[in-house]
């Protein structure tokens, strides 16, 4: 894990928390509570129908990213495409959870499945999560942002564990256009908005597809990925930080450099959520040519590293979460004996 690395995923994961949200039927209403569960579903389940276009700008600390999405989504099939505005050109496609992404200059696609991306939804339905004993609603009121009307809603989080969340929520439809991540202070550590939006554009799923399957000509890449559990791999966690479950075990290839004519070492990748921050633990046979550096790593926004050597094992822990946080995580990994 390195800084470029960290960052390259960063613009796609916080558009997967917006994908997760994306449309409440209605304006938000004072007169009734709302629940965070309730409200957060709503949000979901009216995406379904929303058709858009817009450029999404992310910014975190000095650093700032942004693309070109379309979206299209017919109540059972989600799709999108992605297209940085800087950097080297690069097209990603995603249909639900099959994510393909092409690198034009060096005719390689990489083919992946990221169940992550269904994982807000899926999360919020199960009888054992409720977001409303970590996070308390406020409404703020409404505001007019990227040529609309929204409400604002703000996230607060109860205790130190978590960052806070302030939405702009499109009145008429629902969509979130704009997302600010809080930390304890209130203070705004990264945000994520539309600078452009098109809402009911007219996104063609068809002619999407048809560019997803448009491979002629590329070398495809299939990162190894092989469901598994954290049992069956010889790990378990002492203590889990309140709110969190684990939601995925995988094994993947790490990626080496092609100089160390060596074979592709696997990392155990388990992930946690509370259902809407995420925190993944990696864990690799430790290997003392590429792992020279432990502690925290902070390279601007929510998402935090931290790195530790467990014996023969090298972990990293990565989320968007206080570094302390992550720290809990990571000490309370141990080997199953």
């Amino acid at each position: 894990m390195n800084a470029a690395r960290v960052f390259a995923g960063f613009l796609l994961g916080v558009m997967t928390l917006m994908w997760g949200a994306v449309g409440m039927a209605g304006e938000v209403s004072t007169a009734e509570p709302v629940t965070v569960n309730a409200w957060l579903l709503r949000m979901h389940e009216a995406s379904r129908q929303r058709a858009y276009t817009g450029t999404f700008v992310v910014s975190a600390g000095a650093k700032t990213a942004s693309a070109k999405i379309w979206h299209v989504c017919d109540g059972t099939q989600q799709m999108e495409r992605v297209e940085p505005l800087s950097g080297p050109p690069r097209s990603t496609f995603r249909r639900n959870d099959q994510v393909i992404t092409f690198f034009p200059e060096s005719r390689v696609a990489i083919a992946e499945s990221r169940e992550s991306l269904g994982l807000f939804p899926n999360l919020l339905k199960s009888s054992d999560t409720n977001l409303g004993e970590f996070y308390g609603l406020k409404v703020i009121g409404s505001e007019r942002v990227v040529g609309v009307e929204a409400d604002v809603l703000q996230l607060i989080p109860k205790d130190s564990a978590r960052y806070g969340y302030r939405v702009w929520s499109e009145k008429r439809t629902g969509l979130v256009v704009q997302l600010q991540t809080l930390d304890s202070g209130g203070r705004v550590i990264e945000q994520a908005a539309f600078s452009e939006l098109h809402l009911d554009a007219p996104v063609s799923m068809a002619k999407l597809s048809q560019m997803m399957g448009a491979t002629e000509g590329y070398r495809i890449e299939n990162p190894s990925v092989q469901k598994t559990t954290p049992e069956a791999q010889g790990w378990s966690m002492r203590r889990l930080v309140p709110g969190f479950h684990s939601v995925g075990c995988y094994l993947r290839t790490v990626a080496v450099a092609a100089a160390e004519s060596v074979a592709a070492p696997q990392a155990l990748q388990w992930m946690f959520s509370d259902g809407l921050a995420t925190v993944s633990l990696f864990v690799e046979p430790f290997d003392s040519r590429r792992h020279v550096r432990e502690g925290a790593f902070d390279f601007g926004g929510a998402t935090h590293t931290l790195t530790r050597h467990l014996d023969g094992w090298w972990v990293t822990a990565v989320g968007e979460v206080p570094t302390a946080t992550l720290n809990i995580f990571s000490q309370a990994l141990e080997r199953r004996k």
